[in-house]
């Protein structure tokens, strides 16, 4: 994060994080309670739901926040895009759409919104940069999260060109970390295998299967990481910010990513070391891979002076105690304690 001399949100200032239980807001609000920040507006969905235009067009209103983190989405893995997709595309439209409308209604100074690498085509040259956008198919599994995550870039850029806002658009890579879904259902790829290693370890299997190949090749970042880079980017200094976010002629959107990517195969068998399961992993090459490979160019936020410090070891342990509860319970300011998993 920035030293002080380079901090652009004030420290008092109205923040507010939208989703901030789930494994993104909840990171971010980690980070800002670690910087200092003690004005942050914070609503579950039960206090306010981000799909009602209504309710959300109040809350700017009774509270006109500073500076926004969109970090509220629906998501899942591959088996939950392929069962919801109507849930996914509808409700992420619905709750980008009236956060980044309201947030110009208020005269929010900056807002940060949170897509996902799946925005990219399925078969985009390697590493991904943030130009290859709309240049090709997307993967069909998970079209409708992507379109929608393309919709609230779009959004951003308009409103930037139109009405002069500084919306800025991170696209992260697969993430995972403290407050993940291990729900085998509707989880992502890390905490699904990490749960299936653990219940195969304690029940003595001799084998897990995991869906695919186990060729595609991933890139991961840690939670706490992604939290880092955007309060990062939320405090740039003013010509920096609105050189991302100014231009006529490209995206305000920026990668977020580690650099550096592994099989699934690899994966596996590095989940399998840290939980000790001793078994068998047996890949099922009649699920789908989804993209053979997806590897952001984070030279843009590199060039910035941002760059991950979390390894994929050492989230990876960090992720396997917090699905066993064993670390006490995260509040904001604190970070996870780096234990290996027993």
């Amino acid at each position: 994060m920035p030293t002080d001399g380079h901090c652009t949100m004030n420290r008092e200032a109205k923040i507010y994080v939208a989703g901030h239980r789930g494994l993104v807001g909840s990171a971010i609000v980690r980070a800002l309670g670690r910087g200092g920040y003690t004005n942050l507006l914070l609503r579950s969905h039960a206090e306010l739901d981000l799909t009602d235009e209504t309710a959300v067009g109040r809350f700017f209103a009774d509270e006109r926040p500073q500076y926004v983190f969109l970090a509220a989405a629906k998501v899942g893995g591959i088996l939950a895009n392929s069962k919801y997709p109507a849930e996914f595309i509808f409700q992420n439209l619905q709750m980008q759409s009236n956060v980044v409308e309201n947030a110009y209604r208020v005269g929010v100074e900056r807002l940060l919104f949170l897509g996902s690498s799946c925005i990219y085509p399925k078969f985009a040259a390697q590493p991904m940069r943030e130009d290859f956008l709309l240049s090709g198919a997307l993967e069909p599994t998970n079209q409708p999260y992507a379109v929608a995550k393309i919709a609230g870039i779009e959004m951003c850029w308009a409103y930037n060109r139109q009405y002069g806002t500084r919306y800025l658009a991170a696209m992260p890579t697969n993430l995972y970390g403290p407050g993940d879904n291990y729900d085998l259902e509707t989880s992502h790829v890390i905490p699904a295998l990490i749960r299936k290693m653990h219940e195969a370890k304690i029940n003595d299997d001799r084998e897990v299967v995991l869906w695919g190949s186990g060729t595609p090749r991933r890139e991961f970042l840690y939670s706490d990481d992604l939290a880092d880079a955007c309060l990062f980017l939320m405090n740039l200094n003013p010509r920096d910010f609105d050189f991302l976010v100014r231009s006529e002629g490209v995206a305000p959107l920026i990668n977020v990513g580690s650099g550096q990517d592994q099989t699934i195969r690899e994966l596996g068998e590095l989940i399998a070391d840290i939980v000790g399961f001793e078994g068998i992993l047996r890949f099922d090459p009649s699920k789908p891979d989804g993209t053979p490979r997806k590897l952001l160019d984070v030279s843009k936020l590199s060039d910035l002076g941002w760059a991950a410090t979390t390894s994929l070891k050492e989230g990876l342990a960090l992720a396997c105690q917090h699905f066993l509860g064993s670390l006490e319970p995260i509040q904001p300011g604190e970070k996870p304690t780096s234990v290996l998993y027993g």
